[in-house]
């Protein structure tokens, strides 16, 4: 209860508790603090926990959950070994009223990637309130760590975007025309990659007072937030170049779109005219719309723009310190990984067989039969 404190100020707060008004304030600066797809996954993730917990219990989910109803979740999603191969505890009705309700696309379990990024958000809805965590204990911990080793040994993998090296995303740029629309994609496409492989939340934010030019063929973003920034913290790093072909193309779609203020990529509607900033599904649907157009074969998405920058530069033989510098990315394992794949490509060992200089190589060191 608020105390008086006279003298025409506010009632007095107790310092041990928040009232709703602050409580409330909390949780919108720190939904403001959230990128756009961290909110929607958590805000469907729970849409589907709420939905799954009334057709399994009859009644409305309210935390904090027991650790048995976790248990629940997971063995009604995660496939094992039956008697008949793979199978779950989901009923087959309770699967159907999940499409049904349109809390799911498709009948059947789903990714385990899908499975515990619904965990991790029903554990942050206990963290966040101080509620006790029904994912921290002991049994759950270990039956998720079981599960994600009983997955491995199945031979499943994290599905993970194809890339867009240089020759395949040379192809997506031929499907690019002289259209107002051609120009764009193709400024986007190029400015997303060449300037370290930039994530869509990044590509959307690019404006014309973040994206300065400093020459006839170059431009530079400074990028005020991102994935590995979002303290906004001024960093030598925040600034990417954006240089050759790429300038020239952004010069060209900003030339031709007359866009001098605001967003840099913007929808374009019939007739030539522009619309509004492009969101991050739209970023998404043009590269997949250009890989389709240019016939290639594979799972592309905003992401293989990354990947594909990242790949290129391990190809190269970039240093692994300035490929980082460009991308923003914090883990030297994940980067390593790209320049792995990379170095096996190079592997002279991985072609041993098609080398028509050693195909002979016993009989030449007269290791050869004569029978």
């Amino acid at each position: 209860m608020k105390k008086p404190s006279g003298k025409g100020l506010p009632a007095l707060l107790n310092p041990a508790t928040l009232d709703a008004d602050a409580r409330e304030a909390a949780q919108a600066l720190a939904r403001e603090g959230d990128s756009v797809n961290t909110r929607q996954s958590y805000q469907s993730a729970m849409r589907y926990w709420m939905g799954w917990y009334r057709l399994r219990y009859g009644e409305a989910l309210v935390a904090p959950l027991p650790p048995a109803a976790i248990v629940q979740f997971v063995v009604d999603h995660a496939q094992r070994q039956g008697k008949h191969g793979l199978t779950t505890e989901m009923p087959d009705a309770l699967d159907a009223a999940l499409v049904a309700q349109g809390l799911k696309a498709r009948l059947g379990p789903p990714a385990l990637a899908t499975l515990l990024h619904r965990i991790s958000v029903i554990a942050k809805l206990h963290t966040s309130r101080d509620l006790p965590n029904p994912c921290a204990e002991p049994a759950v911990r270990e039956l998720l760590a079981k599960t994600r080793r009983a997955y491995a040994k199945r031979g499943v993998r994290t599905a993970k975007k194809d890339a867009l090296t240089r020759e395949p995303l040379r192809a997506l740029l031929a499907t690019c025309d002289d259209s107002l629309r051609g120009k764009r994609d193709r400024a986007l496409l190029l400015f997303a990659w060449a300037s370290g492989g930039r994530r869509r939340s990044e590509v959307v934010r690019a404006t014309c007072e973040n994206v300065r030019r400093s020459g006839p063929e170059h431009y530079v973003y400074t990028l005020t937030w991102s994935k590995t920034n979002q303290q906004g913290a001024d960093l030598p790093e925040n600034e990417k170049p954006v240089t050759g072909v790429a300038a020239t193309a952004l010069t060209d779609w900003l030339s031709a779109s007359g866009i001098e203020t605001g967003p840099i990529f913007r929808r374009v509607r019939r007739g030539g005219h522009l619309g509004e900033p492009l969101s991050e599904a739209a970023v998404r649907d043009i590269v997949r719309d250009r890989c389709a157009l240019a016939g290639l074969e594979g799972d592309f998405s905003a992401h293989s723009l990354r990947a594909g920058f990242v790949t290129e530069a391990a190809l190269a033989q970039v240093p692994l310190a300035e490929t980082m510098t460009m991308t923003g990315h914090t883990s030297v394992a994940t980067v390593i990984g790209y320049f792995r794949r990379a170095d096996m490509q190079r592997s002279r060992a991985a072609d041993l067989m098609g080398r028509d200089d050693e195909a002979d190589d016993g009989q030449r060191h007269g290791q050869g039969s004569s029978e």
